[in-house]
């Protein structure tokens, strides 16, 4: 679905990330996972169309992606859920999710907040409260539910669990597994290594701007060199 090769980006002179090639399939879960300043976020902004590569391509379903406006990823089935949610604070949940929906027919957008509702019943209750008033999960489950309203083929997670409390970064991870089991695709920036492996069917490492490995979770944390550096004395199924 998603075919992405060599690509690069820079920030002026300077490369954040160099030679990436990575492919997601349809309705495939994915996680990316690297040390801070790795180009995480830069790859997925790429990927969402918010940062232009210098080179390489990226096509989705054969779709050259590289000279699209920002706006037309979306038509192509792409969504992103920003790293800090950067939602609107003073605008009420239901506008923060109507915003998601915009590019749809009107009058399917209240059937999407009520399927926004059944994912995350917490946000039910708080459509008419501003944003910026909820606590930090109910947020990232905002972020997550404007994101689901323009019904994306691929939904690009940025750090999801970010800031959340124990309780609620495993409420969080339940709802990616339901998004990810309703059909659709997920490449998921993690900073919690082991849930982000234990949830992906594949994984890439992100290094420097560079790919350093990619494969099955359970195959990368055989490699004693990705374990220290990741999970240190942890397991994988430690996360479950």
């Amino acid at each position: 679905m998603l075919d992405v090769r060599d690509l690069c980006v820079h920030y002026g002179a300077a490369p954040a990330l160099t030679n990436v090639s990575l492919a997601i399939g349809d309705g495939e879960l994915v996680s990316l996972v690297g040390p801070n300043g790795a180009g995480k976020t830069t790859l997925v902004n790429a990927l969402a169309g918010l940062h232009r590569p210098t080179s390489g391509t990226m096509t989705m379903d054969g779709r050259n992606l590289m000279r699209l406006a920002p706006h037309r990823f979306c038509d192509c089935g792409i969504a992103l859920v920003p790293e800090g949610r950067r939602l609107f604070s003073r605008m009420s949940v239901r506008e923060n999710l109507d915003i998601g929906g915009y590019r749809g027919a009107r009058a399917a957008r209240a059937a999407s907040i009520d399927g926004v509702c059944a994912l995350f019943p917490a946000v039910r209750g708080k459509l008419d409260a501003a944003a910026g008033t909820l606590s930090g999960g109910q947020q990232q489950m905002v972020a997550i539910g404007r994101a689901l309203m323009a019904k994306p083929r691929l939904l690009l997670l940025d750090e999801p669990s970010l800031g959340l409390s124990p309780l609620m970064v495993r409420a969080m991870f339940q709802a990616i597994r339901d998004v990810h089991a309703a059909g659709t695709a997920v490449l998921l920036v993690e900073q919690n290594v082991a849930m982000a492996l234990d949830i992906a069917a594949r994984a890439y490492v992100l290094e420097q701007g560079r790919i350093v490995a990619e494969g099955a979770p359970m195959t990368l944390m055989s490699d004693p060199r990705l374990k220290a550096a990741y999970l240190g004395d942890a397991s994988v199924g430690a996360a479950r």
